[in-house]
Order: C-alpha cells, then sequence, then structure tokens
C-alpha cells in the first residue's frame, strides 16, 4: 500500500504534491506551552538567560506581533489545520466542561479533531517526509491519544509517522518530559537525516503542575526567587532547563550538517499565566459575585494579562524562525501574524497544497520570511463563546484591524478595576484598543469612537458566521442563581449536542 492509499484508508483529505522532494527543508517546529512573550531574554525576560534561544533569533527572524489563541487545545487544532477555531470549531480545552446556565448559550464545540481532517503533517507527509509528533497532543480524548501524546498507532491518521505511547509520570514529574522529548527528536532527526523530514516537537513545559531539576530550583532560589506565586524559582528554572533542552536538538542539527537545510520554528501555544483565578465565584455584599485571585507565575508586561484572556499578554506570544540563506539574520519583524499562517507557508515551502475543499485561513509567509515582499494588510479574529472563570472568561470574540482591536463580550462579563475585586456584570459590553498607541489595552475607546466599534462589531459577526458559527445569545436555560456555576457533566438539553 503506498502513502496515498493509507491516507485514504485512514480517513485522509487528498493533498496535491509536487516533485523534487530531495530539494526540501527539514522542518523543526516546536511548541512551548504557556510561555509569556517576554520568558526569552531576547524578549526582555530580566530574570533568566536563554542563550540557546536567543542564539536563534540573532540567527533568524524574531517576530514581534505574532499571535495564537489564548489556550491550548485551540492553538493546536489551528496550528495543525491553518483554520481559526470559528472554523475548525475547536475553541474550547478538552475534554468537555462548560457553565450551562450562564447567561450566553455557549455553542456546542468539537470534542475530538476528526481524523478526516487535513492537516499540516498529512500534507507534509504527502510531500515526501517523513513526520512525527513528540510531546503534548491535546486534541482527542479517545483511543487516538490524550492531553500528554498522539499514540503511535493513531499517529498516521494525522498523518505522522511516528507518535509517543506515553509521558511517565515520573519523567513529567522531574522535568515535564523536556530530557525525553528532546531525546526523541534528537533520534528521529538522525535516523531520517539523509531525507526530508518533519518534526513537531510539542513540549509539555512550562504548563503547571511546574517541574525543573532540582539543582536548577535550588539556583533560582539562592538568587532569592520564591517558592511560589510570581516568577517563583521552579518556572524560572525551567526555562532555562528548556532552553538547554532545545540547544541539544540545534546542536544535533550541526552536528548532522543539517543546519542550512533545515527550517526552525520555535512557537508558544498561549501567553504566560499572569493572573488566575478561582472558579467557583463568593457571592457577596448587594448580590454581586465576585471572582477571587488564585495564582500568578510570570508578568507580561508591557501587554495586559496572560493565558486565557482576550488581552495580548494571552494571545502575542514569542515567534522566531531560523532558514539559513533564507532568512536573513538578525532580523526583527513587526508585521502581525497568526498561527493560522504556518500550515499555508510549510506547505508552501514542501511543495504541497491542501486540497480545495479545505478551506485555509492563514496566508503563507515565505516571501515576508525571505525578505522579497511584505503582506497586505488583513484583519485576524479570535472566537471564544466560552465560560472559564480561571482567566474571567465569557463568551466574547475579537477582531483586529490595522492598529485597532474590539472585544465584544455578548451578554456579560468579567469587570476588573485596579485595587478592587473582579466583579462579574450582566450585558454585552465593547472594548476597542489602540494597540499602536496603548499597547497595554488600558484605555478602551469604544465610547468615544463608536462608528469604528460598530463597524468593526458588524465584521466581526459576518466573519463568525462565515465559518458556520453562531453568534452567541441569550441561553434559554439560564439560571441568574448559579450563572457561573462550572460542571464536567452534561445536562440532558446539551447530550448529542
Amino acid at each position: 500500500m503506498d502513502r496515498r492509499q493509507f491516507l485514504s484508508s485512514a480517513a485522509a483529505l487528498p493533498l496535491a504534491a509536487q516533485p523534487n522532494a530531495s530539494a526540501k527543508p527539514n522542518v523543526l517546529l516546536i511548541l512551548m506551552d504557556d510561555m509569556a512573550s517576554r520568558t526569552l531574554s531576547c524578549y526582555g525576560n530580566p530574570h533568566v538567560e536563554t542563550p540557546h534561544l536567543d542564539q536563534l533569533a540573532r540567527e533568524g527572524m524574531r517576530f514581534t506581533q505574532a499571535y495564537v489563541t489564548p489556550q491550548c487545545t485551540p492553538t493546536r487544532a489551528t496550528l495543525l489545520t491553518g483554520q481559526y477555531t470559528a472554523r475548525n470549531k475547536m475553541w474550547h480545552v478538552i475534554p468537555w466542561y462548560g457553565a450551562p446556565w450562564g447567561r450566553v448559550a455557549e455553542p456546542a464545540y468539537a470534542e475530538q479533531l476528526p481524523r478526516s481532517t487535513c492537516t499540516l503533517a498529512k500534507g507534509m507527509r504527502t510531500a515526501g517526509y517523513r513526520t512525527a509528533c513528540f510531546g503534548k497532543w491535546h486534541l482527542s480524548t479517545n483511543a487516538d491519544g490524550g492531553y500528554p501524546s498522539l499514540k503511535p498507532e493513531a499517529a498516521p491518521a494525522f498523518g505522522f509517522d511516528e507518535g509517543l505511547a506515553q509521558m511517565p509520570k515520573d519523567i513529567m514529574a522531574h522535568d515535564r518530559g523536556v530530557d525525553m522529548l528532546s531525546d526523541k527528536a534528537v533520534d528521529f532527526i538522525e535516523r531520517y537525516k539523509d531525507r526530508p523530514w518533519f518534526c513537531y516537537l510539542s513540549h509539555h513545559a512550562i504548563h503547571r503542575v511546574l517541574a525543573a531539576p532540582p539543582t536548577l530550583v535550588a539556583k533560582y532560589k539562592a538568587k532569592g526567587f520564591p517558592d511560589k506565586g510570581l516568577n517563583n524559582a521552579t518556572l524560572l528554572a525551567s526555562m532555562e532547563h528548556l532552553d538547554t533542552g532545545i540547544g541539544r536538538v540545534l546542536k544535533c542539527l550541526d552536528d548532522l550538517n543539517l543546519r542550512q537545510n533545515t527550517v526552525v520554528i520555535f512557537l508558544t501555544d498561549n501567553g504566560g499565566i499572569y493572573e488566575s483565578y478561582n472558579p467557583k465565584p463568593v457571592r457577596a455584599a448587594k448580590g454581586e459575585w465576585h471572582i477571587q485571585p488564585a495564582d500568578s507565575e510570570f508578568e507580561s508586561t508591557p501587554l495586559r494579562a496572560g493565558k486565557g484572556f482576550a488581552y495580548e499578554g494571552g494571545i502575542r506570544v514569542p515567534l522566531i524562525v531560523r532558514w539559513p540563506g533564507k532568512v536573513k539574520a538578525g532580523t526583527v519583524e513587526h508585521t502581525p501574524v497568526h498561527a493560522v499562517d504556518l500550515l499555508p507557508t510549510l506547505l508552501d515551502i514542501a511543495g504541497a497544497k491542501a486540497p480545495a475543499s479545505h478551506t485555509v485561513d492563514g496566508v503563507s509567509l515565505t516571501r515576508l520570511w525571505q525578505g522579497r515582499a511584505k503582506l497586505p494588510s488583513r484583519a485576524f479574529f479570535w472566537y471564544m463563546p466560552l465560560y472559564d472563570l480561571r482567566w474571567l472568561g465569557t463568551p466574547c470574540a475579537v477582531i483586529r484591524d490595522g492598529d485597532y482591536k474590539l472585544i465584544e463580550s455578548f451578554g456579560d462579563y468579567v469587570d476588573t478595576q485596579p485595587n478592587q475585586p473582579a466583579v462579574y456584570r450582566t450585558g454585552q459590553r465593547l472594548e476597542l484598543y489602540n494597540l499602536k498607541e496603548d499597547i497595554g489595552e488600558t484605555r478602551n475607546l469604544a465610547a468615544s469612537q463608536p462608528q469604528r466599534a460598530q463597524a468593526m462589531q458588524r465584521r466581526l459577526h459576518a466573519w463568525i458566521e462565515s465559518c458556520g458559527s453562531p453568534v452567541p445569545g441569550l441561553n434559554t436555560h439560564y439560571d441568574e442563581s448559579r450563572p457561573l456555576e462550572e460542571t464536567r457533566v452534561k445536562p440532558d438539553w446539551l447530550r448529542g449536542a
């Protein structure tokens, strides 16, 4: 059975390949977990040196306005499909949880990535690449795999020749699997050094529960960093350990003389945890619901908030690309780009195309990477119609068009004011920010620029509907006595939805 027959038997969509596979560059795609925009020292981290990733930036292109979604599952689905979440339906972290009595109805979302989905890996595989997925999967909760990994026996159904059987608990407790995953990547590269390969190295670090080698943790404690909370020693040690592990994989490329013919991409799945909250609100005086702070890890300054939020600290992340001879070393690129762009970009490089039946929301960045052309102005979108009080999240959607960014909360929101408790409010809210003048999103311009806000809102609604998703409305099962109650058990009316 040849490759095309196998892909068909796995319910895969066909992809058009082009010849001359021997000239194709290898691709190492490194995805980190919960890393703030300024986690790397080349992005301004004052606490940790990340020499290997800093060197990667000096040898390639560092983006200052790279976007993802604010949580794990949605970004991973976006990355592999080249589609926004409103189109691929994976806008929610899995397995299922929700607030079915909330004021706004949460639309039903995909709880598994279908095997039939056109993926980046399928395109690379059809173009003649050997493909591997090592590390965090988090796109299914069935026999195909789960949060920790994509199982080897299921990997070909998603376009990967290799997956990972499991992540042992003792290894995860030691360093979140950094050393193990680095070993896997090095072994894979060594085995396929004589043919094109695509390695999706998907790290678990620095997602909590935080872990790092004890000697490194002790190093940061000795420097005065705390055991828990903001800038804690384990978090900082984990950052250093990650950099060392990635450095080992990059050294493997040099040792095998693969540097010149390998595209290296470094990205993170969402911002870091600046502030997290207790998902169980407290009924305070005057009947108000207050949401209490729970923890903090690493500040996103000058960006607002962090993981889970629609603000820049949740969705703007580091992106570094190195491609010797193609990408000019030491380039700092300010053009906004999005994770949806990586599928069309890498398929372009590999000489493959997604089938016409698969809508791709991103654009190829190859000409931008190579300095041959700037991208035309375009809007970016986020669809987050869900409740998640860990991040003060209520159903919302976002559009960025030029320097302006609009956040629409569809029927309720959490109000945050300096030195005040976070308070749940009912009613629709529009937030409009000029990111060029106010990167920290401190001045809401919706009231002073109503025409701009309303025009962007109309465009946002039209985009949501064009993707086949609903603009969220009020919930017929709303219960004002428990509007924010989270459950992992679906009520009868949601079963089969």
